[in-house]
């Protein structure tokens, strides 16, 4: 079998009985029953993901995968495909949004080239980032399928890989991306993938105006009809309508899931590669944590989808990663509430009468 096919017919969801357990000493904290609300149920995730009472989630991976999009071409983004490069080496010089983010909670940042319209050599040489390219960006989705079968395919287990490889080092993983004109691919998965219409989950992207936001609409509708993508297959969806580094994501978050570990999802785009990764293997949803709701307008849809409720709603629409990165701290508490707190009866404090 394919690296693929390994991962997905290995894929467990998490462990009932260990969230039971969470669930029990959850119940017996020192506090009202459940007074942490939405905390307590991250932290019965965490063990049911970890299969422990004492997850470890201080060794943090935000993976931000970089890719450019031949549907730029049909004036779907305020900016030139040429930032997407120019905001890795910003990235790697540590001055971007998701930098800053990641510094607060002490996550490492790890870019990967999947397919940037560019020459970043300079950069792998130095082993300030990874090359996965699959080639350098996809084709016009407009006129046809972003990328092959095969792309699409080298695009997910390039991810997987990834997942493996940062492995020793990585507890949980972050998504992250830069790709300029992105949030046009993501839609059009949003829209193949919820049944939404066009219209309904197209956004500003990068600040569009109204009339450039229906343009956008346009494209969006005229790939769909030229390429007709099957919603029941998320490898048909990908190849047709997607992106390198939507691919990628998709894969590092299968490849998260396969190694019991949970992967934080941050916004838009990495939410369209989730709904990849769950459509090619249900069970991954289960190790997806949800960090914030975007302000792109097929986000709700997105997540109603992959039956998650972020953790934020910020107003928040960079991407990069920055989200994930925030929604850490949300991780470490939830885990803290399994490690640190004590019982009634481990502190002798009087519970609530039965």
């Amino acid at each position: 079998m394919s690296l693929l096919q390994q991962t997905i017919a290995a894929m467990e969801g998490q462990d009932q009985a260990w969230r039971e357990r969470a669930h029990a000493r959850l119940g017996q904290l020192t506090m009202p029953y459940w007074a942490l609300g939405r905390l307590m149920d991250l932290a019965e995730d965490l063990a049911g993901m970890t299969r422990s009472l004492g997850p470890s989630v201080s060794s943090r991976t935000i993976v931000t995968m970089a890719g450019d999009h031949g549907v730029t071409e049909e004036g779907v983004s305020k900016y030139p495909s040429a930032v997407t490069m120019q905001m890795v080496y910003n990235i790697v010089a540590g001055g971007a949004g998701i930098n800053a983010l990641a510094r607060v909670v002490g996550a490492r940042v790890v870019v990967v080239d999947m397919g940037v319209a560019g020459d970043l050599s300079e950069l792998v040489r130095e082993r300030k980032i990874l090359s996965r390219k699959v080639a350098a960006g996809t084709r016009n989705m407009a006129v046809g399928p972003a990328m092959s079968a095969e792309e699409a395919v080298r695009s997910l287990e390039a991810g997987i890989e990834i997942a493996q490889e940062l492995a020793p080092l990585t507890e949980v993983y972050g998504t992250g991306e830069m790709g300029i004109g992105n949030t046009t691919p993501a839609s059009a998965i949003v829209t193949v993938m919820t049944g939404c219409p066009v219209e309904q989950v197209t956004g500003r992207g990068t600040g569009l105006e109204e009339e450039q936001r229906r343009h956008k609409g346009g494209v969006i509708q005229r790939a769909l009809e030229v390429n007709e993508p099957n919603a029941a297959d998320g490898l048909d969806v990908l190849a047709k309508v997607g992106g390198f580094e939507i691919g990628g994501l998709a894969g590092l978050i299968l490849g998260a899931a396969g190694l019991r570990k949970p992967v934080v999802v941050d916004g838009f785009i990495s939410t369209a590669a989730a709904l990849i990764a769950q459509a090619l293997c249900p069970a991954a949803a289960d190790y997806m944590i949800a960090a914030h709701r975007s302000e792109e307008p097929g986000h709700v849809a997105m997540l109603e989808k992959l039956g998650k409720q972020p953790l934020m709603d910020l107003n928040m629409r960079l991407g990069e990663g920055t989200g994930a990165a925030l929604a850490m701290a949300f991780v470490e508490g939830a885990a803290r509430l399994l490690t640190d707190v004590a019982t009634f009866g481990e502190a002798e404090v009087s519970g609530a009468d039965k």
